[in-house]
C-alpha cells in the first residue's frame, strides 16, 4: 500500500462533525453545479435528502474522470507515467475501502460518501466499477463492436443510475434493470454529442464494425467528412439511443415518487440533444449538440403533468 495512503487512513476519523458534513456535501453540490448543468437542473426537483447524496455521487465521478483526463494529458507531455497514475487511483480505491470501513479522512468526497452510506445501501463494487470504467480511457482502444462498447457505457454510466437508483429508492428490483437501459442511453448520447471533440483527440467510439457496415471508414471520420453514408450512420446510432430510452421509461414508476420528476427531467432533456444532432443535420463535428436552459425549462410541465397528473 503506498504510503501516501496510509497516511490518510491513519489520519482519518470515524465519525465527521456535523459542521464537516455540511460543507462537504456543499462542497461536492458545487462540482455538480459547475459541471453538469443538465444533471445539476434535474437534481433541483428532488427531496433535499436525496440531493446531497447525488452530489456525493457525482463529486467522485468528476473527480476520478478528471484525474484520468489530467493524467492523460500529462503522459503526453511527459509529466506523469503510467505507473504513477495506476498509484493515483489507486489511492482513490483505497479511499473507498477506508470509507466503506467507517473511515473517511478528510477529503471531503469520502466524508460526503460515508455520509450518505448511513441511508443509502450502496454496494462498494460500483464506484470501484465506475474508476475502473474512466480508467479504460487512459489507454484507448476502439470498440469493434457493440458489445465492447456496451461494457465501457456500463462502467461509466450504468452503474451510475444504479447508485441512483439506491439512493432513490425502489419498489420493484426490476427498477434496476432499466436503471442501467437508462446509464447506456445517456452514455450512447455523450458520445454521439462529443463525436468532433473525440476525433481531436484521435478517438472514435462508435463500433468500428458498424462504421464499416455504413460504408464508411476510420479515416473519413478522422477527416470530420460527411456524406449520406455517414449520415446513415448517425441515424442508426440515435436510434439504438432512443430506444434504450424507452425501454428505461418503464423503470420510473418503479422508483419512489419523490424522485420520478427529476429522473424524467433529465432522461428527457438527455434524449433530445439527439433531436437536436438531427436539427443539425448530423454535423456532428462543427457543431455541438446542446440544449439551452430555456429549452430544459419547458421540457418542465410535459413532465410534471406525465409524472403527477396522468394516470
Amino acid at each position: 500500500m503506498p504510503d501516501e495512503v496510509q497516511n490518510d487512513i491513519a489520519a482519518a476519523t470515524i465519525v465527521a462533525a456535523p459542521q464537516a458534513c455540511s460543507d462537504a456535501f456543499a462542497w461536492c453540490r458545487n462540482v455538480t453545479r459547475r459541471h453538469a448543468k443538465t444533471f445539476y437542473l434535474a437534481t433541483r426537483f428532488l427531496p433535499k435528502s436525496q440531493r446531497n447524496p447525488i452530489y456525493a455521487m457525482y463529486a467522485l465521478l468528476r473527480t476520478v474522470d478528471d484525474l484520468v483526463d489530467t493524467a492523460e494529458e500529462d503522459i503526453a507531455l511527459g509529466k506523469l507515467d503510467r505507473s504513477g497514475l495506476a498509484r493515483q487511483m489507486e489511492k482513490w480505491r483505497q479511499k473507498l475501502r477506508a470509507c466503506y470501513n467507517g473511515n473517511p479522512g478528510n477529503d471531503p468526497i469520502m466524508i460526503a460518501w460515508h455520509e450518505t452510506l448511513k441511508t443509502c445501501d450502496i454496494p462498494i463494487e460500483l464506484p470501484l466499477d465506475l474508476m475502473d470504467g474512466v480508467a479504460m480511457d487512459i489507454d484507448f482502444k476502439p470498440f469493434e463492436t457493440f458489445d465492447e462498447l456496451y461494457v465501457y457505457c456500463y462502467k461509466v454510466a450504468s452503474v451510475v443510475g444504479l447508485m441512483c437508483s439506491e439512493i432513490f429508492g425502489y419498489s420493484d428490483r426490476k427498477a434496476l434493470d432499466h436503471a442501467i437501459e437508462l446509464g447506456i442511453a445517456m452514455q450512447l448520447t455523450n458520445i454521439l454529442r462529443d463525436v468532433g471533440e473525440d476525433v481531436d483527440r484521435n478517438r472514435i467510439y462508435i463500433p468500428l464494425e458498424e462504421v464499416r457496415r455504413f460504408g464508411c471508414s476510420e479515416a473519413q471520420i478522422m477527416q470530420k467528412e460527411i456524406d449520406e453514408n455517414f449520415r446513415n450512420l448517425i441515424r442508426f446510432q440515435i436510434d439504438r439511443a432512443r430506444s434504450y430510452y424507452q425501454a428505461s421509461d418503464q423503470g420510473i414508476p418503479m422508483l419512489e415518487k419523490r424522485s420520478r420528476f427529476a429522473v424524467r427531467l433529465s432522461s428527457l432533456n438527455y434524449n433530445n440533444i439527439l433531436r437536436t444532432i438531427e436539427d443539425n443535420g448530423y454535423d456532428v463535428f462543427s457543431r455541438r449538440a446542446y440544449r439551452s436552459f430555456y429549452q430544459k425549462l419547458r421540457t418542465i410541465p410535459t413532465i410534471w403533468f406525465k409524472t403527477y397528473l396522468s394516470k
